[in-house]
C-alpha cells in the first residue's frame, strides 16, 4: 500500500510534468499549429479526467474508512470483554517495556 507521502510525492512530481508542458506548449509561436492547439486540448481534458479519478479515489477510501471503522464499533459492542482484554494485554505490555527502560 501506498504511503500519503508517496502520494503527494508522485502528485507534485506529475504537477511539475505537467506545469512545464503547458509551459513549453504557452508559447504564442505554437498557436498556429492545429497539432498544438488538440495537444493542449487533450492535456486539460486529461487533466480533467485524472483529477476526477482521484476525486473518486479518495471518495472511495473514505468510505472504506468508514466502513472499517463501523465494524470495529459493531465488534466492540458485540464483544466488549474481548475488546477490553484486548486492551488490558496492549497496556500491560507496553508498560511491562516502558519499565525496562
Amino acid at each position: 500500500m501506498f504511503s500519503t507521502n508517496k502520494i503527494s510525492s508522485a502528485q507534485e512530481d506529475l504537477e511539475k510534468l505537467v506545469d512545464d508542458v503547458r509551459s513549453a506548449l504557452s508559447s504564442k509561436d505554437l498557436d498556429d499549429l492545429p497539432e498544438i492547439r488538440q495537444l493542449r486540448k487533450r492535456l486539460d481534458q486529461g487533466l480533467g479526467d485524472v483529477q476526477e479519478s482521484a476525486i473518486e479515489a479518495a471518495r472511495h477510501a473514505a468510505r472504506q474508512t468508514k466502513e472499517a471503522a463501523l465494524a470495529a464499533v459493531d465488534y466492540a459492542r458485540d464483544e466488549p470483554l474481548r475488546v477490553a482484554g484486548a486492551a488490558l494485554a496492549v497496556g500491560a505490555l507496553v508498560g511491562f517495556l516502558l519499565s525496562r527502560r
